[in-house]
Formats: C-alpha cells, sequence, structure tokens
C-alpha cells in the first residue's frame, strides 16, 4: 500500500459571488481518519470534491504519496439514477471500476475482489439485482463496494451511513478500520458528534472556513460545539 499525507493550504473557492470556501487549511495523515464536521451548506461536500480535483479553487493542495500515485476511493451521499435504467448492481460497479462497457460484466480481473466486497457487505445475494429496486441502505452499500475496488489507499467518505441500519453502520466500521490499520488516508464527512469522538484520530469543522482542528478529545468541547450550532442558527 501507498502511503499518503495531505497537506492544503489557503483553499478558496467562489460560484460567482457567493464564496463557499475561505483560506481553509488542512492536513490528513496516513492510518489516520479524519472526520470533517460542519453546519449543511457549510462547504464539506465541496471541499472534499476539491481533493477529488472536481472543482476551481485557488490555493495548494499537495499529495505527498510514499511511492506511486496510489488509489483512491470515494463514496458520495447518494446517486441518482433513472429507475427505468435497467443496470443490476455487478453492472453499476462495473461502470465505476472499469473502462470496458458494463454490458460487457466485470472484467476478469477484478470477480473475485467485486464478489468478496460484496458478501462483506452481506450484499452477494443481491448483485443481479436492479440498482433502482435496492432500499436506501442497500444503494448505500453498493456505493461504499464500488469505492473498496482496489483496495483504496486514499478513501473520502461524504456521510456514507445515510440510510444505513445498525448492522451496516457496523460492517462499514468495521472495514474502515482495517483500511485504517493497513495505513490507508482517510478523509470522512460525518454528522454524528458522538461517533466522530470514537473514530476520528483528528477533526476538522468547516463552516465556509476552519472552525477549528485538533484531536476530537482536545477541540471538541462545549464552546467549540456551540460554535456549530449557532453557526447553523445563522444560516
Amino acid at each position: 500500500m501507498s502511503k499518503l499525507n495531505i497537506k492544503v493550504e489557503n483553499l478558496s473557492l467562489s460560484f460567482g459571488k457567493n464564496e463557499v470556501l475561505k483560506n481553509i487549511n488542512f492536513e490528513a495523515n496516513a492510518g489516520e481518519i479524519h472526520c470533517i464536521i460542519g453546519p449543511n451548506g457549510g462547504g464539506k461536500t465541496t471541499f472534499v470534491k476539491s481533493l477529488l480535483g472536481q472543482t476551481h479553487h485557488s490555493g495548494k493542495i499537495t499529495f505527498e504519496w510514499s511511492d506511486k500515485q496510489g488509489i483512491v476511493g470515494y463514496v458520495p451521499q447518494m446517486v441518482n439514477i433513472d429507475k427505468t435504467l435497467p443496470i443490476n448492481v455487478l453492472d453499476f460497479i462495473a461502470l465505476c471500476i472499469q473502462k470496458r462497457p458494463a454490458f460487457l460484466g466485470v472484467d476478469k480481473k477484478f470477480k473475485k475482489e467485486v464478489d468478496e466486497i460484496l458478501e462483506k457487505l452481506e450484499m452477494g445475494g443481491k448483485s443481479k439485482y436492479l440498482f433502482s429496486e435496492l432500499s436506501g441502505g442497500e444503494r448505500q452499500r453498493v456505493l461504499f463496494a464500488q469505492a473498496l475496488i482496489p483496495t483504496p489507499d486514499l478513501l473520502i467518505l461524504d456521510e456514507p451511513m445515510n440510510s444505513i441500519d445498525k448492522n451496516g453502520a457496523e460492517i462499514f466500521s468495521r472495514i474502515i478500520a482495517d483500511l485504517k490499520q493497513n495505513g490507508a488516508t482517510i478523509i470522512w464527512i460525518h454528522h454524528d458528534l458522538a461517533q466522530v469522538q470514537k473514530v476520528a484520530d483528528k477533526v476538522s469543522c468547516i463552516n465556509r472556513k476552519v472552525v477549528f482542528s485538533g484531536e476530537p478529545k482536545s477541540v471538541m468541547d462545549e464552546a467549540n460545539l456551540l460554535k456549530i450550532f449557532s453557526s447553523r442558527q445563522g444560516e
């Protein structure tokens, strides 16, 4: 596994006259879970899209790989697919992980890994189900599956446990812990503050700018948490 440290310096982004992010400074290190919290509309998703190279911004983002550039996995909040589109779970994963057309099926070099990941996520029995037939939680499991193939060195999670039941959350948490143990860099947008305090090595609160950042036990005190809720009320 190639280890990755990320350093963000003075990242700013505007859509027209609307300033979305202002002078963001941020670091994430290999083998750590760095959670991002903050109010809705505060720019969290836009920030991770900047890390993924999906937005135009000012400032500097540095990826320091220990070896050659590694694998990046990304789990969005949700994905909208036309309910009339006849695409099943395997087709969807094929679209995400390979270059050849999905109608040709999952490439043989990925097939064993795909089957293993779906089994880990307790979705092995639904590989031929249409994506549109799945529940919200099952769709999240499929989104998570595609981000794990091949095994990522950097995993970016945008509130992946939305619509996930308790069993699904436990499965997700176990897989994420294993990736961390193996040295992956994990950036996780999270809304559950109690869980953040349990799982995060570092936490950053973003509300257009960095409100606070550091180890959860040091920065997630009553005064700082009040800043989050007060900023929500002011939107």
